[in-house]
């Protein structure tokens, strides 16, 4: 059987595709949760360590413990910051977090949610991690609602016949289920809220290239020949009305926090 999982292995790669559009979604993020300095921070599935960065420049926080599976991610992760940054970097499972219960006081996933094999495990065991009172918050792309960065090559290969690949947890990322799973893990004054960011590209090549290197993308690609390829490009470029020139592609993330009950 072939294996579809979607890994990230090459974290200059994910920069250039994913990494720039994480830290915008990220400010709005934080600026949602509004941590006071000084917290103790779990960012779980930190990739590259886009959002981390993040969180080290505006939160002040005394620690942030940054987890992922892909040492490859980690190892571009560990370039980021200056030396004495407070952040550990740990490769670990989303649904086997290495950190003692009720340790942290905020625990984060930043595009992470729907990649998580079962998604309820992994928001009980950030539930697990932060102390009574603390903070549990995620974002994701609005994957089934359109909001995807290259939503709109994702469509054109549909259009074209392509085999569309999503993550595996794609379901998770509604408002409506995100809700649903904070509520389910227990969480108390638990919000949803939508954000929607603009990225600007010199041209579409600039787009264009940038997906290039999405491992969720690629395989769909693979399903077409050079004619087929330039026939998407051409689709594509239609759909997000490139007359030539700049090309400004707008994005939506939903997201979803809540509070741990206090003892």
């Amino acid at each position: 059987m072939a294996d579809n999982t979607i890994r990230f292995d090459d974290g200059a790669s994910y920069e250039q595709m994913m990494g720039r559009w994480s830290a915008l979604v990220g400010d709005l993020f934080l600026d949602w949760l509004a941590v006071a300095p000084g917290a103790k921070w779990l960012d779980v599935g930190c990739g590259n360590g886009a959002f981390t960065a993040r969180v080290v420049e505006r939160c002040a926080p005394a620690a942030v413990q940054a987890v992922d599976p892909s040492p490859g991610q980690l190892a571009y992760a560990r370039t980021r910051l200056a030396a004495g940054a407070p952040v550990v970097w740990t490769e670990a499972d989303a649904m086997m977090l290495p950190v003692p219960d009720a340790a942290i006081d905020v625990a984060v996933m930043a595009l992470v949610l729907f990649f998580v094999p079962q998604p309820a495990r992994g928001v009980s065991e950030m539930v697990r991690a932060v102390q009574p009172g603390g903070v549990v918050a995620a974002y994701h792309w609005d994957i089934l609602g359109g909001g995807f960065p290259f939503a709109a090559i994702g469509h054109a290969v549909k259009e074209a016949g392509g085999s569309p690949r999503l993550p595996p947890s794609v379901e998770a990322s509604t408002l409506e289920a995100s809700e649903a799973l904070w509520r389910g893990a227990g969480l108390e004054r638990v919000e949803v809220t939508t954000f929607t960011v603009q990225r600007e590209f010199r041209n579409f090549e600039e787009y264009w290239d940038s997906a290039a290197t999405s491992n969720t993308l690629r395989p769909m690609f693979a399903e077409f020949d050079a004619h087929g390829i330039t026939a998407l490009r051409a689709a594509t470029r239609k759909r997000l009305g490139d007359i030539g020139g700049s090309l400004l592609v707008s994005a939506r993330a939903n997201a979803v926090r809540g509070v741990r009950p206090t003892l």
